[in-house]
């Protein structure tokens, strides 16, 4: 019996997924063999679970919230390549957007993995040309005066992209943006915590649509 589209994406998958885990862990192994140097076992487990903490309840969290989005493929090969938050996600989101196809059809889903593998080659090029170009300005763009200006990438990214859609939908958007913007104004140490606070943002725009749909405001 024929495999069908999906069946044959998580097929794919699992295999990339379990690939790309086992590449990344073994190209520190054989520097390890090759050199001859250890970490430390206690120094390295320290280090290992204190990172591991943060960054499974984030992975965790990014595959239910991002997952429904991207479609199966597009979920595989974004976390495969990785850079989601400011890249994948607004990538695919766009692409659907462009072609006025929804998330989680069918048709999203290949539209989402076309983009995001898109993204991924477009991205390797222009890395690499633009690594090329910019090592004669290495010193100026270290200045401290344009520190400021990297660390604002992500939120101009995201900025420009959530016009589009709270513009479409800015009564369900009042509620989660104004909620966001006075806990980042109390609790500025948040700003870290960004993976974390993105699906609580998706459930108080989902609480606040129920609210506004029950009251004939949608």
């Amino acid at each position: 019996m024929e495999k069908t589209y999906n069946e044959k994406v998580h097929g794919w998958g699992r295999i990339w997924m379990v690939s790309a885990l086992a590449m990344m862990v073994l190209v520190p192994l054989v520097i390890s063999v090759v050199i001859g140097v250890w970490p430390d076992p206690g120094k390295f487990l320290q280090a290992f679970f204190g990172i591991a903490v943060i960054y499974w309840t984030v992975t965790t969290i990014e595959v239910f919230t991002y997952a429904p989005m991207l479609g199966s493929g597009g979920t595989y090969l974004g976390f495969v390549t990785g850079n989601l938050t400011s890249l994948k996600v607004p990538s695919a989101l766009n692409a659907m957007n462009a072609l006025d196809i929804k998330s989680g059809s069918e048709q999203g889903d290949v539209v989402s993995t076309i983009a995001i593998a898109a993204s991924s080659i477009i991205t390797t090029i222009i890395i690499f040309i633009g690594a090329m170009l910019l090592i004669p300005f290495e010193t100026i763009l270290d200045s401290p005066a344009l520190t400021p200006a990297f660390g604002n990438i992500i939120p101009a990214l995201f900025g420009a992209l959530g016009v589009v859609y709270i513009s479409r939908n800015w009564k369900i958007a009042i509620v989660p943006v104004l909620f966001m913007i006075i806990l980042f104004s109390v609790v500025p140490s948040l700003a870290s915590s960004v993976g974390i606070l993105v699906p609580v943002g998706c459930l108080i725009a989902i609480f606040a649509a129920r609210i506004l749909y029950k009251k004939g405001a949608l």
